[in-house]
């Protein structure tokens, strides 16, 4: 057997599989997001602020992948059912901080909320050296990725 076929089973079984977590972690996030009538970015906006903590818009935006107005149209959306709310930054008061309020606490405490603990307890399952593998392995192909998409933006954008 060649090698060529090999690692093109090899490099597909890879892509199958990061598609089958990115899939089975939307279709986890709808199921649990019907149930409590948020939706899924809603859930990972929730989940941020639960673990990172306050935000800026800017930096929320940047950690879910969309721009500033897009965000703002969600953050508004939770700040009316009274999940989030602004707040000026007492370091820069052009600034505002999206925090979570007492009932978008109480719902991130009360949501088991997949798939980041799902996917949270199958990695913790993996040895401590493979964990760090793991890690090392998927910074280094996000920053690849990272690196494709812009020089896509930019060729699209010339």
């Amino acid at each position: 057997m060649s090698t060529v076929p090999k690692a093109k089973e090899q490099l597909d079984r890879i892509v199958e599989s990061i598609i089958y977590l990115t899939t089975e972690g939307r279709r986890l996030a709808r199921e649990r997001c019907a149930r409590y009538g948020i939706t899924a970015t809603q859930l990972s906006v929730i989940k941020m602020l639960s673990e990172i903590g306050d935000l800026s818009l800017s930096r929320l935006s940047s950690l879910i992948r969309a721009n500033n107005s897009t965000v703002t149209g969600i953050v508004d959306r939770m700040e009316r059912d009274g999940l989030v709310r602004r707040e000026q930054s007492e370091d820069d008061r052009r600034v505002w901080m999206i925090k979570l309020t007492e009932r978008g606490r109480r719902l991130a405490r009360g949501i088991d909320i997949a798939p980041w603990d799902t996917l949270r307890n199958a990695v913790l399952r993996l040895p401590e050296r493979e964990r760090e593998q793991l890690l090392l392995i998927l910074s280094r192909v996000a920053a690849e990725v990272a690196r494709e998409v812009t020089a896509q933006e930019s060729e699209s954008q010339s």
